[in-house]
């Protein structure tokens, strides 16, 4: 069965996370990604580990789990790009190419002549896109950008995490790099769209992508929370700026989430905890009214909550459609019946490991669905490949290039 973009070619200069995650998502589509690395050391996430596969023999591989998280589907080409012969051999692979990914450096492209109006030349139909921290221009382009550092800057910190006034109040990050992700995600939207527009023009383009524009933009409600009110959204730790009740309550075996969404949804609660006089309340009968009176409201409903186990709430109130859930680690969310039901979890063959673990994509595609036969590369597993089927080169002169670090 065709995938969707079978027969799209995506040549990948990018590392770490953002671009190798808009370039998996591609490859998990269908794409054929050819990601260019460093000969030697390769990608910078190959080493941040531990933890690393092991093989069969229960050895570690070197291959970290950092790096397989983002890299299955592609094939792996070492090249010196800072070397004239390695710059000639990335233009003759874009040449061929629909889409180009890098995140380098502001102005590095450029210096090693492959530029968006370098490559252009050579490809009019290519469809380039460049992910920094600060983006291609304004004062900060030229400095390089970090998750961390960019979750701060972007607001995101501000309003995550404990309040100031409660124990381990502070600003938080997200426990993964939400800003690289997410900035994975809108570079792949782009260049889809670039990819359907070329179609129509004959012609690509260049697509600036920035981690910091991403990160104030998916502050979404909380964006305009500050630009209609002109007040300065505060961390609530695990409650909600908007929506009372929707946080975390201690209960008789822990803890769980209550996220009631509506005003019908809060009155089937109170059914359920045995507290309707709470919803004919006029201080809680409305959303509006529970957000203004939360510092009441909160501290009754959390002595209600203690009074019942997490498995006793959630089938009750889950009964009746009033959305609960518990508070599961990484591990107890590969065993849920429901993420086993989705098979989230798939595993690739591998040629060191014997299989590597992967997380499905959670795109799901009736006419074109999501195959998992390619593990992520072993550095520069198709130098060869690549090498000898797109640029014509006989094996004497690949042995050449490898013996000078070419590749």
């Amino acid at each position: 069965m065709s995938k969707a973009l079978s027969g799209v070619r995506v040549l990948d200069l990018s590392r770490v996370l953002a671009g190798p995650w808009a370039s998996q998502t591609l490859a998990d589509l269908g794409a054929e990604v050819i990601k260019i690395e460093r000969p030697g050391s390769g990608d910078d996430t190959r080493g941040w580990g531990p933890p690393y596969l092991t093989d069969v023999e229960g050895e570690p591989t070197g291959e970290a789990a950092y790096y397989l998280a983002a890299n299955r589907g592609k094939k792996s080409v070492t090249l010196n790009i800072a070397h004239a012969e390695g710059q000639a051999i990335v233009r003759r692979l874009a040449a061929q190419a629909d889409i180009f990914i890098e995140n380098y450096k502001v102005g590095d492209m450029a210096r090693y002549g492959l530029s968006y109006e370098d490559l252009r030349e050579l490809n009019p139909r290519l469809v380039y896109c460049s992910v920094t921290g600060f983006g291609q221009t304004g004062p900060l382009a030229e400095m390089a950008g970090y998750d961390f550092i960019v979750q701060g800057m972007g607001g995101l910190m501000s309003i995550t995490g404990e309040r100031d006034d409660c124990p381990g109040g502070g600003p938080q990050k997200v426990g993964v790099a939400f800003a690289d992700i997410m900035t994975g995600m809108y570079s792949a939207v782009a260049i889809l769209a670039a990819i359907a527009q070329r179609e129509t023009t004959g012609e690509g383009q260049c697509i600036d992508m920035a981690l910091l524009d991403v990160q104030v933009a998916t502050m979404a409600n909380m964006n305009l929370n500050y630009l209609v009110s002109g007040s300065t959204p505060r961390r609530q730790g695990n409650a909600h700026a908007n929506i009372v009740p929707y946080q975390v309550f201690d209960v008789k075996d822990g803890q769980m989430v209550i996220a009631v969404g509506n005003d019908s949804q809060f009155a089937k609660f109170c059914e359920t905890g045995d507290c309707v006089h709470l919803a004919a309340d006029p201080r809680f009968a409305t959303n509006t009214g529970r957000v203004a009176h939360r510092d009441v409201l909160i501290p009754m409903l959390e002595e209600i909550m203690l009074t019942r186990t997490v498995d006793e709430w959630t089938t009750q109130l889950n009964q009746k459609t009033v959305p609960a859930g518990p508070i599961n680690s990484i591990a107890q969310a590969f065993e849920h019946p429901q993420v086993k039901h989705r098979q989230m979890r798939v595993d690739i063959a591998h040629p060191l490991s014997g299989s590597v673990p992967s997380v499905a994509s959670p795109i799901r595609m009736s006419a074109s669905p999501i195959t998992y036969d390619t593990p992520p590369p072993t550095l520069g597993q198709h130098t060869d490949e690549v090498l000898s089927s797109l640029c014509g080169m006989r094996a004497g002169e690949i042995e050449a290039l490898r013996r000078q670090a070419i590749v």
